[in-house]
């Protein structure tokens, strides 16, 4: 019984001894939704995480960024509490927020909130060389693939669409293609445009022109200057020249933003250490994707941003002057 006791006492002297370890903190894991493997948003997703992760000792979180149908989906992941982040696309926040556009059915998310911008995502078209499409207008009777249902690229062609008075019946056929087939379904002549909202310098683009000298088509006239006029959300945006082959001059179209979205309900801690993470390591993470590379840090807290912020993204801002 002594030597029990005196065991026991041991321990106790150990474990409060000056100079020990501290206790590691409880673990917690974060899953970020993210988009196809074919885009940008895992690879961001990806970089995002790394970041947290790289203190993952002090903070016991770990990020892990998933894949998924793309920011509809997200959203409805993230209202469902199987995500804890989203990367979503500027409008499909706006739109979640409100319970309208693709989200209308879901009803209004007032539990969203914001926690940063990325890049610009353009409207993207490419198109074969060979399918004589110069423009919107000559994409009627055409086979195209505009993206899967539930994805932000989709719901952003659609708004164009219906500007431009398109059905389905409008073109010869229309694939729901995943991002990840729709480039080698151009070059094997399956489809002969394809739509993707993305952040450049994108894989998939480059795979289509350089793969099959494929060319990227303006998106421009009054049906979408009326859209612009119509939806904050959307602005005009450049594809930079010479990024791909065969494309050397700037196209004309326009697009969103990328942003983190999360639940009011998800922990500061988590929040706090994400958002330094991002701000923290900002030289870094400008690295670790080209989409990435013009990263400013107070266009980050406040364009795109149409969710509240989450209050441990707020107090960060706050304290940068960035918000009031």
């Amino acid at each position: 019984m002594l030597r029990t006791l005196a065991l026991v006492a041991l321990a106790l002297l150990c474990a409060t001894a000056p100079g020990r370890a501290p206790a590691q903190p409880a673990q917690q894991l974060v899953r970020m939704g993210t988009a196809s493997l074919a885009g940008a948003y895992f690879p961001v997703g990806v970089a995002l995480c790394r970041l947290v992760n790289e203190d993952r000792p002090t903070h016991g979180i770990r990020c892990a960024a998933q894949p998924s149908a793309g920011s509809v989906a997200n959203i409805r992941a993230l209202r469902a509490e199987e995500i804890d982040l989203a990367l979503v696309q500027s409008d499909v926040q706006e739109a979640a927020l409100h319970g309208a556009g693709a989200l209308a059915e879901d009803g209004a998310f007032p539990e969203l909130r914001a926690v940063l911008s990325l890049y610009p995502e353009t409207l993207t078209v490419v198109a074969r060389r060979d399918a004589g499409i110069s423009g919107l207008g000559d994409l009627p009777g055409k086979r195209i693939s505009p993206g899967p249902p539930g994805s932000g690229q989709r719901g952003l062609w659609d708004a164009v669409a219906t500007g431009m008075g398109w059905t389905a019946d409008t073109f010869a056929s229309v694939l729901e293609l995943e991002p990840t087939d729709q480039a080698d379904a151009l070059c094997r002549g399956l489809i002969e445009a394809f739509v993707i909202v993305i952040g450049h310098p994108a894989a998939t683009v480059r795979e289509a022109t350089g793969g099959c000298d494929a060319v990227i088509v303006p998106v421009t006239g009054a049906e979408v200057a009326t859209l612009l006029a119509a939806n904050p959300a959307f602005a005009e945006a450049a594809i930079p020249g010479g990024i791909y082959a065969g494309n050397p001059a700037p196209i004309p179209s326009f697009g969103v933003l990328a942003t983190v979205v999360t639940r009011a309900g998800v922990a500061d801690l988590v929040i706090a250490e994400f958002v330094q993470s991002a701000f923290g390591k900002l030289d870094v993470l400008r690295t670790l994707d080209p989409v990435l590379a013009g990263l400013e840090p107070e266009a980050m807290a406040t364009t795109g941003l149409t969710a509240p912020l989450h209050p441990a993204a707020a107090a960060y801002f706050q304290s940068r002057g960035w918000v009031p």
